[in-house]
């Protein structure tokens, strides 16, 4: 049962494309046309549906920008589905709207269900619903990483598992070892380090500084280098405010006060206004005496001791050399003296720390070892079963005597983990170099397939693989852009009926020049350009009937009306009907 369908595409703006509508269905889709038509351009658009790169060179010229619209059925309970709700895209009635604009400037936008959504989060949905496979992933075929990570997709939980914990022990371990390098390559340096942050801690330690002692030591220096101004000031003042005993005739603010509340006091009765200002008056005359107290007793208590001050300006000298080095005022000295304490700590912690590290690491490698060595025998196992597979459909890929096989190795390395008595080189996914041989006839060697397949042969190799995944690991979407490239005559039929056969597991859809592989399709697309070199809704269209006759005869021959390739078109269809 296919879990998803792309049901359709509108491509706007996008190269060659004006304005068109790809309509897609269950089963085998062939899309054929004229070289430069554009056929690659349905390639192109899913990829940008599916979180592609975007590319201002692929909006049309003249366009303000680039859209491609895809309608996905996606039923209820689907990963793809789940993902999309979960990320606030509305599904209407089990389909999913998928949306992706390209600006000529080079700014890209995705919608999903309504609703505007990283592009990040149509390349997560990709995995859940179509596979791409075009020449560039022939290329990527030819990669070692690329042969691995297939083998380890195979191998599905048998590999995932130990890989999983594998990955994790291996980030732990460059942790580990990249922390006990700087440890180990920079000990002078720390030790210089701890040097100063020690010479500096008893430096203040000597000085012993409180918090806000810069403040008060500031305001008592101030104070005490103007004692005579202060003593005097607060003698006049008080001379005016409460008398001078040396001049009991003379007139203060307190007596005159309090004759202008006895003024008040006779008649206040008879007014309450005037009872209320006598009330002021002698609330005044309250303040009055309390200010007079006060500065009697300021006067009486200033110090002007000047070894006092001299001590004053001795301490301000102390917490001034320190916060010329460690900080702006004393608050700043004590909040360095508190990070460099717990710095110092640190490193003078190195010596035990280095045992720590150099015990983890040791255990780590081991572990390490010991998790490589599971997935060697995982991959080895799997890599049987793989080839054994892969060699049986490129047996009905024209291909019989074709042998596909792994080559599973390690590279010694003093440095690397110790594996089956071994010391060999390792990395994030473990210590297996995998590469995928082809031997293509009986006699001849195995040979890695950069070096040993054809094109065609390669192109083969690659549908044998996801032919493979289908049984094991399958998407609903497959979309192969000439992947018959190289290749024709016989091979070219059995590609086109192995893709009709994995058609019945999932929704198929090539990109082909082949007659051959076209006439296997349930449904083919033609893409033409009009006369101004634009492919416009009228430029896709379903051929049936006469219209497929006539394409056919074209792929074939180059020639709609020639009577033998027509004959040859009608023979194609009749074989691959009869075939289904």
């Amino acid at each position: 049962m296919v879990v998803s369908v792309l049901e359709e595409m509108r491509i706007r703006s996008l190269g060659v494309i004006d304005d068109a509508v790809v309509e897609l269905s269950p089963g085998f889709t062939a899309v054929t046309g004229e070289t430069g038509a554009g056929k690659t351009m349905v390639v192109t658009s899913l990829g940008l549906l599916l979180g592609g790169r975007a590319d201002a060179a692929l909006v049309r010229i003249g366009a303000r920008n680039a859209v491609v619209e895809g309608r996905i059925a996606v039923p209820e309970g689907s990963p793809a589905g789940v993902r999309a709700e979960e990320a606030g895209a509305e599904l209407d009635e089990g389909t999913l709207l998928v949306s992706r604009t390209v600006s000529a400037e080079g700014r890209s936008r995705a919608h999903l269900g309504g609703r505007s959504v990283p592009v990040g989060l149509l390349a997560e949905l990709a995995d859940d619903l179509v596979a791409v496979h075009g020449q560039s992933d022939q290329q990527g075929l030819l990669k070692l990483s690329r042969q691995r990570q297939a083998l380890d997709r195979y191998a599905g939980y048998a590999v995932a598992v130990p890989l999983g914990k594998y990955a994790e022990a291996y980030k732990r371990l460059r942790a580990v070892t990249a922390e006990l390098e700087e440890i180990t390559t920079r000990a002078r340096e720390r030790a210089q380090e701890a040097d100063l942050l020690r010479f500096g801690l008893e430096e203040i330690a000597a000085v012993e500084p409180r918090a806000g002692e810069d403040t008060e030591l500031a305001e008592e220096a101030e104070r005490l280098g103007h004692a005579e101004a202060l003593a005097s000031a607060a003698a006049v003042a008080h001379a005016a405010l409460a008398g001078n005993p040396e001049d009991p005739e003379g007139v203060d603010a307190g007596t005159l006060v309090a004759g202008a509340q006895r003024a008040l006091e006779a008649v206040r009765a008879h007014d309450p206004a005037l009872a209320a200002l006598t009330d002021r008056i002698g609330e005044i005359g309250i303040l009055l005496r309390d200010v007079a107290g006060e500065l009697a007793g300021y006067a009486d208590d200033l110090d002007a001791d000047p070894l006092r001050l001299a001590a004053v300006e001795e301490r301000r000298a102390a917490l001034t050399a320190l916060t010329r080095k460690y900080g702006e005022d004393v608050a700043e000295v004590l909040a360095w003296a508190e990070r460099s304490a717990a710095r110092l700590t640190e490193l003078e912690g190195d010596d035990e720390r280095i045992g720590e590290l150099t015990a983890e690491r040791d255990g780590l490698r081991s572990e390490l070892g010991a998790l490589a060595q599971e997935l060697s025998e995982a991959r080895t196992e799997a890599a049987e079963r793989f080839a054994a597979a892969v060699t049986e459909e490129l047996a009905s890929l024209a291909m019989p005597h074709a042998r596909v096989s792994f080559d599973i190795r390690q590279t010694e390395d003093p440095d690397g983990v110790g594996v089956n008595g071994r010391t060999v080189a390792y990395g994030p996914a473990g210590v297996d170099e995998v590469e995928l041989l082809l031997a293509p006839h009986p006699g001849a060697p195995p040979r890695p397939i950069a070096k040993g397949a054809s094109g065609g042969e390669l192109s083969r190799v690659m549908l044998a693989v996801e032919v493979v995944f289908a049984g094991t690991d399958p998407v609903p979407t497959y979309l192969f852009d000439e992947v018959d490239a190289g290749v024709g005559g016989k091979a070219a039929v059995e590609i086109g009926r192995r893709l009709a056969r994995l058609a019945k597991k999932a929704q198929v859809v090539v990109v082909t020049h082949l007659p051959q592989v076209a006439a296997f399709a349930d449904r083919q697309l033609l893409v033409e350009k009009t006369d101004d070199g634009s492919v416009t809704r009228s430029g896709v269209k379903v051929l049936e009937g006469e219209d497929r006759v006539r394409e056919l005869s074209r792929m074939l021959a180059g020639q709609e009306d020639s009577e033998t390739a027509r004959a040859h078109a009608e023979e194609l269809l009749a074989a691959a009907r009869a075939d289904a």
